[in-house]
This record gives structure tokens, sequence and C-alpha cells, in this order.
């Protein structure tokens, strides 16, 4: 066992996504432009930055305006914008010409990775969150122990006063499906491009089932016709029919920052109707312009008498089971309350993510939470001997609207979750904690 000098930080955030990221500038330009230094260090699990890295098909382009990026919305003269990284890039003009406000969802992939270079010095990739602990001095939580391990087993400890968690989603795998998990012909779409089943359709006729009514699901839909041409395809889905996604602009106003203000300080029964209200612009619903290319897809195949693609309404896998010629799956057509079996040599799991709204790593300290609700700044409510913030990205949409999942919100969140930090950075920093408290760095 080793020792290292005290690894203590003033923030420490969990995860190096679009969030952390937008944090990480946002506390970069207070220091900058404020003179208050936040000690921040990122850890991501990930061996290096990659944004929905599963699902950046050729062809797919981004569903919000790039003006929407990590600064534009608090400050277009940062030198984080999309606009200033099409100037470094030299595409800037060329861009322009496109005449379109939604790049590609590779460009802004490539975009989110030139801004997280810039702050590389700041950030451990390769290693994950195992627990946060508590560190304590007589009656109170003075700060927080994050135990990480890395890619090699390697076990690390931190010291952060603060915490920033940002962990994104879990992919949703059905319970009826829970069987054929881990099963190589079985992947969830957030994996799809680096899956052993889409590197094995080429030049084969596989017959494939995508299950889901998203986005998502009619994206996998048209790339494995374009993949793999002879491949039949079976679109599962719940709904009567895929429907389009509400874009237009009053309704996308709930996404704008300040709506966030509104919701929060509605009751829990008020923001529950407003989330029904709305889930049309983002919740099992299609790109209008995705909806009609699925549709001429399957009209020119009838055209052609070669109909590989067929959608099933109203549908739902019942049983799921693992077979050495594919994976069987029992559907239930619930309009016609029949049953149907068929052996596929691939599925597609296009059935979202899971957000837990208390991390488990979060678990050690889970006794000095309160309620599990956060304050407007996204703050952890915690009791009064707990003087860590410990601030949730993400997974509050229950309380902070369903832009919270969303980038729509990033640079504003960021600048609120900066200040709170700062207002507390003074005042909690005091000497060296006590070298008990050092970094391990352990095998």
């Amino acid at each position: 066992m080793s020792y290292h000098l005290p690894a203590e930080y003033d923030v420490v955030g969990v995860g190096f996504g679009p969030s952390n990221l937008a944090l990480a500038i946002a506390l970069d330009e207070c220091a900058r432009q404020q003179r208050v230094n936040c000690r921040s260090m990122f850890v991501e699990r990930q061996p290096n930055f990659k944004w929905h890295g599963g699902m950046l098909l050729p062809g797919s382009n981004m569903q919000i305006s790039f003006l929407k990026d990590l600064v534009s919305l608090r400050d277009p003269t940062s030198p984080f914008t999309f606009v200033n990284y099409l100037h470094k890039s030299g595409r800037l003009l060329d861009f322009t010409n496109c005449k379109t406000f939604y790049p590609s969802r590779i460009e802004f992939n490539d975009y989110l990775r030139w801004a997280a270079r810039q702050f590389e010095p700041l950030v451990q990739y390769g290693e994950t969150v195992v627990a946060v602990e508590p560190v304590s001095a007589g009656q109170s939580v003075v700060a927080l122990r994050v135990l990480t391990q890395t890619e090699g087993g390697e076990q690390r400890s931190r010291i952060a006063r603060n915490l920033a968690v940002a962990v994104g989603g879990v992919p949703h795998i059905p319970a009826v499906l829970q069987g054929v998990r881990g099963d190589p012909r079985v992947v969830h779409t957030s994996g799809y491009l680096d899956s052993p089943v889409t590197a094995g359709l080429n030049g084969r006729a596989p017959r494939v089932a995508v299950i889901g009514g998203g986005q998502s699901a009619a994206e996998v839909t048209l790339d494995l016709s374009d993949r793999a041409p002879d491949a039949s395809i079976d679109l599962v889905f719940r709904g009567h029919a895929l429907k389009p996604s509400d874009s237009s602009p009053f309704v996308n106003e709930i996404f704008n920052p300040e709506y966030t203000d509104h919701f929060y300080s509605q009751t829990d029964d008020q923001r529950q109707a407003i989330v029904r209200s709305f889930r049309n612009t983002n919740y099992a619903v299609v790109d209008p312009d995705l909806l009609d290319q699925l549709y001429r897809t399957a009209y020119q195949q009838r055209v052609a008498g070669t109909r590989k693609l067929a959608l099933h309404p109203r549908s739902e896998i019942v049983v799921a089971e693992a077979q050495p010629d594919g994976v069987a799956l029992d559907i239930l057509n619930k309009d016609e309350n029949v049953h149907h079996r068929a052996i596929y040599d691939a599925v597609v799991l296009a059935t979202g993510y899971e957000r837990s709204p208390i991390p488990a790593f979060l678990d050690p300290i889970r006794r000095y939470i309160e309620r599990g609700a956060l304050d407007r700044d996204y703050r952890l409510q915690t009791s009064q001997a707990f003087r860590p913030q410990v601030y949730l990205q993400g997974c509050s949409e229950t309380s902070h609207g369903l832009s919270d999942t969303l980038l729509s919100v990033l640079p504003i969140r960021a600048r609120e979750i900066t200040a709170a930090l700062v207002s507390t950075t003074a005042r909690e920093r005091s000497p060296t904690l006590d070298p008990d408290l050092a970094e391990h760095v352990y095998s």
C-alpha cells in the first residue's frame, strides 16, 4: 500500500458528459473573470470523452439548435461556443452554407470532445466511482471521501468538500427481456454501433427485431435498412402508431431555462400534470422528418415487392428465450389478442433509460439525506450536521422539469451550480484536512 499527499478538492465531479463539462467551463470562467478559483477534479468511467457513442449514426442530426450548446445561452462571447468550434476547425463558412440550425450528431459529439480536451488535466478517465463516504470532525460531516476503481482494478480515494453528480441514465431493460440480457445477439441502443450485432450484419440477410416506438427505434430501423438491405426488420411497439414529436415554438418554451423556475414552484400534482401534458415532446415520439423517411422506405419496399420492414403496433413482448438458432420472441398483438412467435438473429432494444434519483454510490451518506428532494439550485437537501454540498444533474425531472435530462438548460444550470459552489467555497475553506484523509492508492 502506498500513500500520496492529500488530494483535496473544493468539488469533485462524478461523470464527465455534457453536464459536468458545462460545469467545468463555468468554473473556469469564474476563475478567470472573478478571480475565484474552485479546485476541481472530474472522474469519468469511460476511457475517453464520448457522447451517446452507440448512436452516432450516419445521417442522424441534432434535434435542438446548435445555439443550445455548452455556453451560448449564458455567454455567446465565450470561446467554448459551437460557432467558435467551427471557426477553430476551419468550417464556419462551410457550415453556414448548409443552411441549418441542426448539425449532425457526429459533428456535435466532435464539438463536445473539442471542448472536453481543453480540460483534460482536470479529468481522470477510466475510473468508476464505487462509493462516497462521509468524513467527520466532531459531530459534523465536513467532507466526502470519493472512492473509485480504475479499469485495471486499482482503487483510489480523494477528498471532496462538495460533489457534482452527472452520471446519466442506465439502459432500461424490460422485465420480460431480463432473461436474454447479456446474450450477444441482444443489444440496447446505447451500445448499438459497437455491438457484435451491428458488426455481423454486413453481407447477410438476418431477421432483426427492434423493440420500441421512439426516436432511437426509428433511427436504428432506418440504419438497419441501409446497413443490411436484405434484412427483415420487425419494429415492435406498444402505441397505436408511431407518433411525431411536438417541437413547435410555443411548446418548445417549456425547455427554456426560465421555465424551470415556474415548474419548480408548482405542487407535486401540478408538476406531474405538466410532465404528462408535454410527454409528446420527448418520450415515445419521433422527429416528423424521420417519420416521413421511414414511411417512404416502407412504401418503396411495397412498390418493389420486396417488403422487408414490418411495423407491429399495439404489440408487446410476453416471452423472450435465447435458443441456439436465435432469440425467440412471443409477441402479443393487443388489438386482436393474437400471439405469434418468431426467431430473430438479432434484437435491438430501443427501450430508453432509467435515472435513479439518488445513485447507489451515495448510499454511505444516505442517512444524512432529507427526503431526497433537491433545492432550486440542484442541491440535495441534507441535515444540518452535513456540511458538504451535493449537486445532482439530469435526475430531477420531477422537480425541475422535462429539460433536466436534455441539453437545453446546460449553460444556465452550470452557472447556478457554480454560483452556489463559489458562495460556499470561501466559507468552507480551512487549513488542509488531517493527514489521515490523504489520498490512498492501492492495488
